[in-house]
């Protein structure tokens, strides 16, 4: 057991100008002065933003600008203004799904306070304190259905139902559904409806230049009576954007309609693949037509972080015990006594001896000294109690025999007693007797 020190008192303006965001303990990035919240990987929004962007130039360049010549004027502008206000639409779900707080749960300063052990754990006879806990689960009740809460240690909190702890941005997040590295950023409750919108809307981006893609195909095989191949390479920029566009498909495609599944049972991608709602009832399916209305039609809770807010210095916490236990109050007077030197703990054991009488059990418990004793023991007492380990067949009283304060040898006299003591014996046969009486006549006080 060791005494964790409060922390070290920093100066009084030292924080004062400091903001959340610039102190925030996460992995987060952040611009504009705490405006916009990001993931570690921010990076990755550039290349998304390419990938969107890019294409849809070479649509209207290559493709759309050219139907402009085969449709009339309103609607061969209505395609190319069709496809810059839908891409920028895209953009901007792909911005408000990656720059905005996903649902960070604000982790606290200091840990919960421990629950005390159940009483029946405790001996009673041994005269101990009950020792202090931390539990890893709580159980919580979600409509009538009991749910665990697992204890978070980085963010030193309880997780509420349905959170989780994002190892990438390093919070807890609040319905927690996963981390997306092609936004940068994890998907939770503030931000999956943009999210689903986003992978929605870049599915009908990718079908509306794949369809004009086949137009544009189809217009020239039919104004100069060619066949389909034969146009196909008269326009190289309609077959890329066709591949393109049908690979995409596929990858936001299939996350659209799994999404779709996902909403459908309200259930998150984190649960589905831990566990599987589908063999056991899912305490927070209210219905197909309710689920929706929750993802879609409810407010979105105001974030619980405010990034920009200066900081404010908490009061240092009062020193306590680690690892379980109480710290006794007499543990500072006890160890300034034993680093003055050997005397007071000697002293302290002649009068534990005297309290415990001539048992033997009581004087082995107090000279064997425990390993958290001898962190605090110094450097002569620690080789004392060493030497004494080493000695498992002598008895604890006699190894006292002569002592001096500053020596562990016998001294002459008291050599020369025993030997005398020894040869009376061997005469006469007293073994038991002489031995007691000379620890009566020689017992240090």
């Amino acid at each position: 057991m060791y005494v964790v020190p409060p922390p070290p008192r920093s100066d009084s303006g030292s924080n004062s100008d400091l903001r959340v965001y610039q102190t925030w303990k996460g992995s987060n990035k952040f611009f504009l002065q705490g405006r916009f919240v990001f993931g570690p990987d921010v990076r990755s929004l550039a290349l998304t933003i390419c990938l969107i962007a890019v294409p849809v130039t070479f649509f209207c360049i290559f493709v759309a600008r050219k139907l402009m010549d085969d449709f009339s004027d309103n609607w061969g502008v209505s395609i190319v203004s069709v496809a810059v206000v839908f891409t920028i639409y895209d953009l901007i779900l792909l911005l408000l799904t990656s720059g905005r707080d996903p649902g960070i749960i604000p982790r606290n300063a200091h840990p919960p306070e421990p629950e005390p052990l159940d009483s029946s754990n405790v001996d009673a006879g041994a005269g101990q304190t009950p020792q202090l806990r931390l539990p890893r689960v709580k159980e919580v009740e979600v409509n009538g259905i009991t749910f665990k809460v697992k204890y978070c240690d980085t963010c030193m909190l309880y997780r509420p139902p349905r959170c989780s702890h994002c190892s990438i941005c390093n919070n807890c997040v609040e319905k927690f559904d996963h981390h997306c590295p092609w936004v940068g950023q994890c998907i939770g409750r503030r931000n999956y409806r943009f999210f689903f919108m986003f992978v929605f809307s870049t599915t009908l981006l990718c079908i509306y230049v794949f369809a004009f893609c086949w137009v544009y195909i189809r217009k020239i095989t039919e104004s100069e009576h060619t066949t389909i191949w034969k146009a196909m390479l008269r326009t190289p920029a309609s077959i890329v954007l066709i591949i393109y566009t049908f690979i995409s498909m596929w990858f936001v495609g299939g996350l659209t309609a799994f999404h779709l599944y996902l909403i459908s049972t309200n259930q998150t991608t984190y649960e589905n693949f831990r566990y599987r709602y589908d063999r056991r009832s899912n305490p927070h399916n209210k219905g197909v037509f309710n689920n929706f209305k929750e993802t879609f039609c409810s407010a979105i809770p105001p974030s619980k972080n405010d990034f920009r807010a200066m900081v404010h210095r908490e009061p240092p916490l009062p020193p306590r015990s680690v690892g379980g236990g109480f710290m006794s109050p007499n543990m500072g007077k006890a160890s300034d006594d034993i680093e003055m030197g050997r005397k007071a703990v000697w002293a302290d054991m002649g009068s534990a001896m005297s309290e415990h009488g001539d048992g033997k059990d009581g004087n082995n418990e107090r000279l064997h000294v425990k390993d958290g004793e001898l962190g605090v023991l110094s450097p002569d007492v620690r080789t004392t109690v060493d030497e004494q380990s080493d000695r498992p067949s002598m008895h604890p009283r006699r190894s006292s025999w002569g002592r001096k304060s500053g020596s562990w040898d016998m001294s002459p006299e008291v050599m020369a007693l025993a030997a005398r003591v020894g040869g009376e014996q061997n005469q006469n046969g007293g073994g038991s007797s002489s031995g007691s009486g000379l620890v009566t006549e020689n017992r240090p006080t």
